[in-house]
């Protein structure tokens, strides 16, 4: 079989378990002495390329991440679960998917991957947008919310989709952009072996200036709020001073 490289980009997030809060003046969340770790659909990503590589259809994995320099924690954790190397693109910059997107076409342009494997979403931002914005951006095929990723050969790739109705499989050829979705596989942890060898694995380090990419500010965040806390229940008795209680104080009938 031909040589496939497999990028897989991974974002720093704040971790699923942490109980998320709001700065003082609502410019932001919190992020300060906050445990943050890799999306978890990135990891999933993560998961799948290492699975490819394992089953000898992927040659090597790149991991990739766009963020402070604290961000190559993730990026040392994706080594240490199975990536060969990484790329840390460097930035304080607040960045948003269209960024990110840009950023991953230069070093897909550098390294030339036969495919491109990132998270749905990050559990952050909520976007759903760099997968699609990249594959766009490449002209190159997307199968995203994936469930299921068979290879036929190292020209053509099933992506089987989650989507409302049920399971949507599409054929593509390769390259391609995939991006994972839950039920695609279990991530394993990393070993405590591993995570010693991941230490000597190469990372690196680039900007978005070096790839010619200006962070251009699209977006300006005017104001974050915690979500109203919800108000305590009541039971009613009948049906009757339900249908009273919807019409005349929710007024939703």
């Amino acid at each position: 079989a031909a040589a496939m490289r497999v990028l897989v980009g991974v974002k720093r997030v704040i971790d699923y378990a942490v109980k998320i809060r709001v700065k003082p003046d609502k410019s932001a969340v919190e992020t300060t002495n906050v445990k943050m770790s890799i999306n978890p659909f990135d990891e999933i990503a993560v998961e799948e390329a290492v699975r490819l590589k394992e089953k000898k259809v992927a040659t090597e994995i790149v991991a990739m991440t766009v963020g402070p320099t604290a961000a190559q924690e993730q990026l040392r954790t994706a080594l240490a679960m199975g990536a060969d190397r990484a790329i840390h693109v460097v930035t304080d910059a607040q960045t948003v998917p269209l960024h990110v997107a840009k950023i991953f076409k230069a070093l897909v342009e550098k390294e030339e991957p036969g495919i491109v494997m990132l998270g749905k979403q990050a559990i952050d931002d909520d976007c759903n947008q760099t997968g699609q914005m990249l594959a766009a951006l490449l002209g190159w095929p997307q199968g995203t919310f994936a469930s299921r990723v068979d290879f036929k050969d190292d020209k053509e790739v099933h992506v089987t989709r989650e989507i409302d109705g049920g399971l949507e499989t599409l054929s593509m050829a390769l390259p391609a952009v995939i991006t994972a979705d839950l039920r695609l596989n279990e991530p394993r942890y990393a070993t405590l072996p591993n995570i010693m060898k991941a230490k000597k694995k190469k990372i690196d380090k680039l900007t978005p200036d070096g790839l010619g990419i200006a962070l251009k500010e699209h977006i300006k965040t005017l104001k974050v709020e915690e979500p109203p806390k919800r108000e305590a229940g009541i039971k009613v008795e009948s049906v009757e001073e339900l249908v009273d209680k919807l019409r005349y104080e929710a007024k939703v009938i």
